[in-house]
């Protein structure tokens, strides 16, 4: 009774706190008031950052946005515009359509299949922007669980891989795709059911970034408490039922605010020390410094529900079975065969200091692919960098981004003009 009434008990408490928010944030206003003598005083000044942190760390952060307007092709500066070009009740695709001049050469498809473990798809903000300049671009937009009405059915891992297969075949047979974290067994399953049926859709590559498609290999402390626990203790202590006023009344799901807290335990102390220096940055009128943080903080607490049976069928099936690398992993009752995988290319990335997919567990995909030609596989380790700069920051810019766009030119086989008139006009869905 208790765990399913901790997420009402979660929504009470945040509406509690309400008017406590908007308190602290006039207290705040009115502390940087310039005409507020008090402003310029290092007392003022202190008032004013313990308000902003009160605020920020009791307020609930809604979806971001992507905020990329444009970028830059071949040395010239073009708009880019957001559209949806699939809808379903749990996901939406998105093409960053640009205005390139007409007289450009097609550029490789990519579709970037962003994780549903928690966070929004902005999470791959820099991950997009650093492939606009060269790809046609599209990733997945996840939908919170509890925005979903039960009336729109359930969602599982199955459908999962349905929904990546779909995507795929909307795209053509031409496209890239692209897997960051928890996406990369559904990618790997759902090619690998596309080339035993010999669909004439099946992507040219796949790329896998930090994903646990074996956690045996180095398990990390998340793989090890799956594994020590077990699917019940999960099915126990983490499901609880989307209470009033949200859209999905009664879907039961994995709160977002259990998994951030999940999350933040795991580095408890660096995210202190991060508030800590944050309030030593606005006390001191350090904004540059008090704006990185906010930045970073506004995408990390943002985060979303997932449904029950997605969330428990991911753990029981990658975490605690390790199904997919025993060759044991279905897909509605039929076996999901990496060794069909023959024609699809296939890149693994990861990351040295990576504490979330250990190094050798993503890498675990060459070794299943026993039938693909080694000459269409690629592994690239990246030193010095976490889970996070595996697909975002400045070694990725440099070292990762490039050695991706490489692969997918290698495994592209583009052929100008009648490329371009293969694929399917895809407009925007309303």
């Amino acid at each position: 009774m208790m765990r399913q009434s901790g997420y009402m008990f979660y929504e009470m408490a945040h509406a509690v706190l309400g008017p406590a928010r908007a308190a602290s944030d006039a207290l705040r206003l009115f502390y940087r008031n310039p005409l507020n003598p008090l402003t310029h005083t290092d007392y003022g000044r202190s008032v004013s950052a313990t308000c902003e942190l009160f605020e920020r760390v009791t307020r609930r952060y809604g979806k971001p946005i992507f905020d990329l307007p444009q970028t830059v092709v071949n040395g010239q500066r073009v708009d880019v515009i957001e559209r949806v070009v699939w809808r379903a009740p749990f996901c939406n695709l998105i093409i960053f359509d640009r205005a390139l001049p007409v007289n450009l050469a097609p550029q490789p498809r990519l579709l970037i299949v962003a994780p549903m473990s928690g966070h929004f798809a902005t999470l791959l903000r820099g991950t997009v922007e650093a492939f606009l300049p060269t790809h046609e671009v599209y990733i997945t937009d996840w939908v919170d669980a509890r925005m979903v009405s039960l009336s729109q059915g359930g969602f599982d891992l199955d459908d999962y891989i349905d929904y990546v297969r779909d995507m795929i075949r909307l795209l053509g047979p031409d496209v890239h795709v692209m897997a960051v974290c928890q996406p990369s067994v559904p990618v790997i399953a759902a090619i690998a059911l596309m080339e035993e049926e010999n669909d004439p859709a099946t992507p040219r590559s796949m790329t896998l970034m930090g994903g646990p498609i074996d956690t045996r290999c180095s398990p990390t402390e998340v793989n090890k408490v799956a594994q020590k626990r077990g699917i019940e203790w999960f099915r126990t202590n983490c499901i609880a039922r989307v209470p009033f006023p949200h859209p999905g009344l009664m879907r039961e799901v994995y709160p977002g605010y259990l998994q951030l807290s999940g999350f933040m335990a795991m580095n408890i102390d660096r995210h202190l020390t991060a508030h800590w220096d944050m309030f030593n940055h606005l006390v001191s009128g350090d904004g540059d410094s008090a704006e990185k943080h906010r930045d970073f903080y506004d995408e990390y607490m943002a985060v979303m529900d997932l449904t029950a049976e997605f969330y428990l069928q991911t753990v029981d099936t990658v975490f605690v079975r390790h199904a997919l690398p025993k060759g044991e992993m279905l897909h509605r009752g039929r076996k999901v065969d990496l060794g069909a995988i023959r024609r699809c290319g296939l890149m693994t990335v990861e990351g040295e200091k990576d504490d979330i997919s250990g190094v050798g567990q993503t890498r675990a995909a060459h070794d299943l692919c026993v039938n693909l030609p080694k000459e269409r596989q690629l592994y690239h380790l990246q030193k010095e960098v976490g889970h996070y700069g595996v697909f975002n920051g400045s070694r990725f810019r440099r070292d990762i981004a490039p050695a991706i766009a490489g692969f997918i030119e290698l495994c592209a086989g583009y052929a100008g003009e009648a490329v371009a008139a293969s694929r399917p006009a895809l407009r925007a869905v309303r």
